[in-house]
């Protein structure tokens, strides 16, 4: 049970990894009470892109792609504000042709092959100090944004209309909030990989959701549930020998799953017990003689 602990690039794994799920539950409650889940497959693509720019001019990774998911994040918002398109169409055509750049600089700049695939699947065995680090200062960063404006990012996910009419400066909100979800990214890819970011950041607070209707509440599911799956998925991946993105997120699929028939079990055994109640109670009070 403790083998894998007596490996200090494990360790690092692990610790990162639970981080990093914690930090994709957090945020994945505003963006599935957004309705925006297309968004983060949308930006870890096209923070991909920015990875390979970034590796390309030999720039600094977290900021390079930090930048270039944010500047996408924010020119899907100015797509879908400025002109009559909805706003899953601008996430595909700005996030695709930002991968699609990033694959054209591989093809060409033969070097980031390696570096390619941990992108793309996540690699445990590659995770350093420094990506602790940044994992670190980002989940301490969004943690202290999102809980520092908590009525303005409640009031902004909830009622974005009304929101505004009050006061709320949901420009700057969005923003903010575009920033913190391309760090989020950024600092997930080397756990997770790109094509599995996306899953991390859903699954856990539709886990919670399934269990509460309290949203402080399902914020603290969320995140627990998120660290949790994290923790235990990169575990597993040790024994099982598959990449780390695709073990965390298989392992919060089966946690969605038993969660979702323990929802319905529940729900059925309420309605079961209200509707005996009720014909009990029916029959207690019926004394006419015709029955």
């Amino acid at each position: 049970m403790l083998e894998p602990f007596q490996y200090q690039f494990f360790v690092r794994g692990l610790a990162a990894a639970t981080l990093v799920g914690g930090l994709c539950g957090l945020i994945g409650v505003y963006i599935v009470l957004r309705r925006m889940a297309y968004i983060g497959h949308g930006l870890s693509h096209s923070v991909f892109g920015g990875a390979v720019v970034s590796y390309v001019m030999s720039f600094n990774f977290f900021v390079g792609a930090s930048l270039w998911g944010f500047l996408s994040a924010i020119l899907i918002t100015l797509t879908t504000r400025k002109h009559k398109i909805g706003s899953d169409a601008a996430i595909g055509i700005i996030t695709t042709a930002s991968f699609a750049l990033g694959i054209a600089l591989i093809s060409r700049y033969k070097t980031f092959t390696r570096s390619f695939d941990a992108a793309l699947f996540g690699n445990i065995l590659g995770v350093t100090q420094g990506d602790l680090l940044a994992i670190v200062v980002v989940a301490a960063a969004t943690a202290i944004i999102l809980f520092s404006g908590y009525k303005l990012f409640l009031f902004a996910t909830f009622e974005p209309e009304v929101s505004r009419f009050y006061g709320v400066p949901t420009g700057w909100v969005d923003t903010l909030f575009s920033l913190v979800l391309a760090a989020t990214i950024v600092v997930s890819m080397q756990i997770l990989g790109v094509t599995l970011i996306a899953a991390a950041i859903v699954i856990p607070p539709i886990v919670a959701r399934l269990l509460t209707d309290s949203f402080k509440t399902m914020i603290l599911l969320s995140t627990a549930v998120g660290a949790f799956c994290g923790l235990a998925g990169v575990y597993i991946s040790y024994y099982v020998d598959v990449s780390s993105g695709a073990s965390v997120v298989l392992f919060s699929a089966l946690v969605f799953v038993a969660v979702l028939a323990y929802s319905n079990l529940k729900t059925r055994l309420a309605l079961a017990a209200g509707a005996g109640g009720r014909a009990g109670h029916h029959h207690a009070g019926d004394t006419s003689p015709f029955h």
